[in-house]
């Protein structure tokens, strides 16, 4: 992080962790568009950490600042993950209450902790106890019929009694069981008031709000009532927004980055990672969404689609790719 960044903005602006589309190669990409904006790598489970062959923890410092997103329920084995990733340089360690997904229940993590308060309150004192960077909670509003604003207040507050200071609340509820993830991302309704009363009665804390945000102004609106926003898929789908972050919540005098000029500052580090044997479609499959709404946006899609694939696809793709796209 930038040891000039007031305190108080950090996760003032956030991305939210997605499976398979935060990966350090898209993080690396979004932090062209914005200095400012804290990045969520996507969920990693604790024993995923632990035990894989592959190192989950792999990510390039000048993505920083980002929060490591935690699966897991196991306060040793969290412990233990957390004192790795301070050690990689992760700016905050948050553990994962809010994934409905089967798979992450039959884990024993996600949503399905909201109704085990105390476990998720030891796992966040023992990761604390070991580190020094923030330990933060991201959550639901509630799960299935638990989910009156009383059983929030007794999750939030037995969580932050042991340690933790800084939530990010979805503002919809979870069903454990009936819907799958993305249909609990979209019907279960929102209720922002509820996140905006838990500021209220919770004023020492910080507390960011999540779901459904899309616009600038919408962000704005919500900084009234709340410490932070995060945003899914609008940033991964419209990453232009992006580029306007900086000047519109942290710096008047920021620039504001198009996506053209994110694109070209991609180069040096495809190179890099193309010499090191990553395929360029593991990069530019993230990229896709660039230029949403710009003239020769659908080109650009497809000449990225059908080529980065290719065996020795290389730089020269995007340079093509560029010639097509009118901002």
């Amino acid at each position: 992080m930038n040891q000039n960044q007031p305190h108080f903005y950090r996760g003032r602006f956030s991305v939210a962790p997605m499976l398979d589309w935060t990966t350090r190669h898209c993080r690396y990409f979004h932090r062209q568009f914005s200095r400012h904006a804290l990045l969520y790598t996507e969920m990693v489970t604790a024993p995923a950490i632990i035990h894989a062959k592959y190192d989950h923890l792999e990510f390039d410092p000048a993505e920083n600042p980002v929060a490591l997103q935690l699966g897991g329920s196991d306060p040793e084995q969290l412990q233990h993950c957390a004192k790795l990733a301070e050690q990689r340089g992760y700016t905050e360690i948050n553990l994962n209450v809010g994934c409905p997904s089967d798979r992450v229940q039959n884990g024993m993590f996600g949503a399905c902790l909201m109704a085990k308060a105390d476990l998720v309150a030891e796992c966040v004192e023992k990761m604390q106890a070991e580190v020094e960077i923030p330990v933060t909670v991201k959550t639901r509003i509630g799960i299935d019929n638990l989910d009156s604003y009383q059983f929030l207040c007794d999750f939030i507050q037995k969580v932050h009694s042991k340690g933790c200071n800084e939530f990010i609340v979805h503002a919809r509820k979870a069903w454990l069981s009936g819907l799958s993830p993305k249909e609990n991302r979209e019907i279960p309704p929102l209720d922002y008031n509820r996140v905006y009363q838990l500021k209220r009665d919770f004023p020492q804390l910080s507390i960011s709000i999540n779901g459904g945000i899309k616009t600038i102004e919408e962000m704005t609106a919500h900084l009234q009532y709340v410490d932070g926003v995060m945003v899914g898929r609008e940033a991964y789908q419209n990453p232009a927004l992006l580029g306007q972050i900086d000047r519109a919540l942290f710096d008047l005098n920021a620039p504001i980055v198009t996506p053209r000029e994110a694109v070209e500052k991609m180069f040096p580090y495809i190179e890099r990672q193309l010499s090191r044997g990553v395929h360029l479609n593991h990069i530019v499959r993230h990229m896709l969404g660039a230029f949403q709404n710009c003239k020769g946006a659908r080109q650009w899609r497809r000449l990225l689609s059908e080529n980065a694939h290719k065996t020795g696809a290389g730089i020269e793709i995007l340079e093509t790719a560029l010639h097509f796209v009118e901002e």
